[in-house]
This record gives C-alpha cells, sequence and structure tokens, in this order.
C-alpha cells in the first residue's frame, strides 16, 4: 500500500510538474513572440515612420513590462517554497493595522488613476502572527487585482475581524466578479478567467497563486466569495499566535 501510494504522488508530481513547464513556456512565449515580431517590423523599414514605430515601441515595452512580472513573481513563488522548507521565515506577533495601511499607501497612485476609494477597517489592537513583508505582499496583490478589475468610481473595502483563533482579512471590491466554476481554480498558477483582459491589464497569472503560498506559510488559509456582476471578497484566515 506505501509502494502505491508513494507511485501515486510520485506521478501527481510529475503531471504537476509537465504542467507548470508547459504554463511557464506558454505565458513566456506570448510575449517574445510579440516582441520579435515588432522588431522584425521595425527592421524591414517601418523604424523610418516615427508614428509607427513610436506605437511598436510602445508595445515592444508593454511586453518587456510583462516579461519582467512574469520572471519576478517565479522568482517570487521559489524563493516562498525555499524559504517555507527550510523553515528560514521569520514570524512575530505584531499589530496588522500599519501592514494594511502600508498596503493602502502603495495602492494610493493605481487607485487614484480611477478614482477608486480604499477603505481600512481594522482595530489597531488586532494582532497575529505573521512575517510583515509577506504579509503586505500578499494583501498588495489583492489590492491591486481589486484595482485593476473594479470600475472607475468605485470603492475597495479592506477589513479584519476576530475569528475564532484566528483573525479574518477581507479585501472586497464591487468589480466584474468570478463565476462559481472558476473559484475553485482561481488559486493555481498561471489560472486566468480572462485571458485576454488579464494580459491587457499586465496580469501574470501568479499574483493568487503567490497569496495562497504566503498564506499557508503562515498556516493559514485563503477563501473568496463572489458573483458574476456583483465583485469578490477574498478572506485571508491567519492564526493569531
Amino acid at each position: 500500500m506505501i509502494v502505491i501510494s508513494d507511485m501515486t504522488r510520485i506521478r501527481r508530481l510529475e503531471s504537476l510538474r509537465r504542467d507548470f513547464v508547459a504554463n511557464v513556456s506558454h505565458e513566456l512565449r506570448t510575449p517574445i513572440t510579440s516582441i520579435k515580431g515588432f522588431v522584425e517590423t521595425l527592421q524591414e523599414g517601418a523604424i523610418t515612420e516615427p508614428k509607427e514605430a513610436e506605437r511598436f515601441l510602445q508595445i515592444i515595452a508593454r511586453h518587456s513590462d510583462r516579461l519582467n512580472a512574469i520572471v519576478e513573481d517565479l522568482l517570487t513563488l521559489s524563493s516562498l517554497e525555499e524559504s517555507s522548507e527550510q523553515r528560514k521565515i521569520a514570524f512575530e506577533i505584531t499589530p496588522v493595522q500599519p501592514v494594511l495601511a502600508s498596503v493602502i499607501e502603495l495602492s494610493s497612485v493605481k487607485a487614484e488613476e480611477k478614482n477608486i476609494t480604499i477603505d481600512l477597517d481594522c482595530e489597531k489592537d488586532i494582532q497575529a502572527k505573521i512575517n510583515p513583508a509577506l504579509l503586505e505582499q500578499a494583501v498588495l496583490n489583492l489590492v491591486d487585482n481589486a484595482v485593476k478589475y473594479s470600475e472607475a468610481g468605485s470603492q475597495i473595502q479592506i477589513r479584519v475581524h476576530k475569528a475564532d483563533e484566528r483573525i479574518a482579512i477581507l479585501v472586497q471590491d464591487h468589480g466584474c466578479g468570478i463565476a462559481k466554476r472558476h473559484q475553485e481554480r482561481i488559486f493555481e498558477r498561471f489560472y486566468v478567467v480572462d485571458k485576454s483582459r488579464s494580459r491587457k491589464l499586465g496580469g501574470t497569472g501568479l499574483g493568487l497563486a503567490i497569496v495562497k503560498h504566503i498564506t499557508e506559510v503562515h498556516g493559514g488559509y485563503v477563501t473568496v466569495e463572489s458573483m458574476p456582476g456583483e465583485g469578490s471578497t477574498f478572506i485571508m484566515y491567519l492564526p493569531v499566535d
């Protein structure tokens, strides 16, 4: 029974590895192909037409930014996995309010561009056992997604409350929402609901995977509640101590 169980686990890990490599290859190939195509067009004469050349260079810059974002997110996931396996991540029992206030400050420029307000409801004495930098990154990913997929002039709420031996950090938006059939898979690497829209908005398909991994490293879990057209609420549950 042990041998069969081990073989099943090995096959599953191998399948996950193949899927991951295939997804990475696809996500990297798309911007690389576009960059190559526009560079060739410029070399063939478009560079002598200032307006066209400027437009092509802007597209190349956007695809370059996307490549960089994918690589950065992959490195983040790799670092998280290595650090958690080797127990290198330091935790401390500390208030979460300053971390969330920092997230709002970091998100303010993008939010202001769309006239989106971000409200925080968190008592100053609520504490949890966290790594402040990692928690900031996880919540920042959620807020960044909320800003991307929310309509201009809308509102995003960050709320925190105690839930038994845990705290719950909620990030709620009033954006496009997520259909039920997608909700179980959105935390998978490279899984996106609307690929064309995600690429247009600069998504890598790794942001929510990072949120899930950071939450699990803290000994917690993350859930989503959403209805199409009504927005989404992501909830991170973290141990108090």
